[in-house]
């Protein structure tokens, strides 16, 4: 290894001080609220709850996991989130291939097409009116197929595909499969990386999206957890989900009143709305720089 110099020590000292202070300030939010969703709620509106609670308590999580809200917000999301991860990659993974091949006629076209409504889009009323023509509004699938192509994605994985050797494909052909059979059996399961990397992105975006069943939806059966969320964040919903506690005892009831508040509330909401997808995170790391890079880079 290089001996480095007293300059270059000092220099990589004040990068590392950076880079730990980013970190800090990156974490220490997630990890305050998740201090604040365990401590008793009348003790943290007291104020100094910083690195750990000061007076521990589940108290927070019971009140959230017993309203049946909750619940229904959270299997909404998760069926959103794995139905429009999987066919949203799907679809996008059609299209890019098709705009892939070279015997495609005027596939520049398509492609400039394409990349146009990544700059520019009907608007959002427009928008809410062709949903609403196709009779989509409240419904699970509205959630689902406006977003099931992403011209993102399909350049990423479009580039990826150009970057194949042409005779996978070709060989396939020979044998007598089709298109979809070339994409399905020879393209994807090679296209590990890319395909690792996109769904995580899709997954997010699907888990964290909460606009679009504030407009399309009005169902309260078919909201996700994000966008309850955000009620509780727009009003004082202590109340209504203390109540949706059930039958336990007056003595209980009140000791929970006593305990609870807002802030923690939303908290420990915020904490149960947010772990699932960071936990996806390690399984999926080790293709994010190997997958994006792959799909951006064209030698």
């Amino acid at each position: 290894m290089m001996k480095l110099s007293t300059g270059d020590k000092v220099l990589q000292l004040f990068i590392y001080i950076i880079l730990l202070l980013l970190g800090f300030v990156t974490l220490y939010p997630f990890w305050n609220s998740l201090v604040i969703s365990f401590n008793m709620g009348s003790d943290t509106s007291l104020g100094g709850i910083t690195f750990w609670p000061r007076v521990p308590t589940l108290d927070n999580y019971e009140v959230v996991f017993q309203d049946s809200r909750i619940g229904q917000a959270f299997m909404i999301s998760i069926m959103r989130t794995l139905t429009g991860t999987i066919l949203s990659v799907l679809f996008t993974a059609i299209l890019a291939y098709g705009l892939s091949r070279h015997e495609l006629i005027g596939r520049k076209f398509y492609m400039v097409f394409c990349i146009i409504t990544m700059y520019f889009s009907g608007g959002l009323i427009p928008t809410f009116l062709l949903l609403r023509e196709f009779g989509m509004m409240d419904t699970f699938w509205v959630l689902v197929i406006p977003g099931l192509i992403s011209v993102y994605n399909m350049i990423i994985f479009r580039t990826f595909f150009l970057g194949l050797p042409a005779g996978l494909a070709e060989s396939a052909r020979i044998d007598g499969c089709n298109h979809i059979g070339v994409l399905i059996r020879i393209i994807l399961p090679i296209s590990g990386p890319v395909v690792a990397t996109l769904s995580l992105f899709t997954a997010v975006y699907h888990w964290n999206d909460w606009f679009s069943a504030s407009i399309y939806i009005n169902d309260p059966s078919l909201i996700p957890i994000q966008t309850l969320l955000k009620q509780i964040l727009n009003s004082n919903i202590v109340t209504d989900q203390l109540q949706s506690v059930g039958n336990a005892a007056a003595q209980d009831r009140l000791a929970l009143v006593q305990s609870v508040t807002t802030k923690s509330l939303i908290m420990a909401t915020t904490m149960v709305a947010t772990l699932p997808i960071i936990m996806v995170y390690p399984f999926l790391q080790k293709y994010f720089v190997k997958g994006v890079l792959i799909g951006s880079l064209k030698e």
